[in-house]
């Protein structure tokens, strides 16, 4: 147990988060997201049992995003003719406003095949209980200056 670090950021993901380097990428991914097969070359962490809104949160506590980049957060976008709605995207907005100033204006979007390709050249992949679809969200991570 550690003063003022959230306790859902466990031994592991803590290391891996202190591990990465400026631009290195996260991606927190909700349960239906192929983490291992994507994760081949990535450090793959199982969150089982947590949402991504609640881990975003917590990471978004100790991991800068860049700022040397428009958009360090990417959400993977709804494939066209895909009925979904996204209400957990305004949430992870929402959450990004507390921790960064530009809030909404660095959320981007990929496509999805083109998010499968970014995310298995991500450093870690946190695999979530998330069931919400297109949850996936990715991170880059910035410099830390203070």
């Amino acid at each position: 147990m550690l003063k003022g670090i959230p306790k859902i950021l466990s031994p592991e993901l803590l290391m891996v988060l202190c591990e990465m380097g400026h631009s290195d990428r996260l991606v927190i991914s909700d349960g239906n997201f192929p983490a291992e097969s994507m994760g081949k070359d990535a450090i793959v962490i199982r969150c089982d049992g947590h949402g991504v809104p609640e881990l975003l949160d917590a990471i978004l506590q100790v991991f800068p995003l860049d700022t040397y980049v428009e958009k360090p957060v990417n959400l993977m976008e709804v494939m066209p003719g895909d009925d979904v709605e996204t209400p957990i995207w305004d949430t992870y907005k929402e959450i990004i406003a507390k921790h960064d100033s530009r809030g909404a204006d660095c959320v981007g979007n990929i496509e999805r095949f083109a998010f499968y390709d970014e995310a298995k050249t991500a450093y870690a992949i946190i695999a979530t209980g998330e069931s919400a679809l297109y949850a996936n969200v990715m991170l880059q991570k910035g410099v830390v200056t203070d």
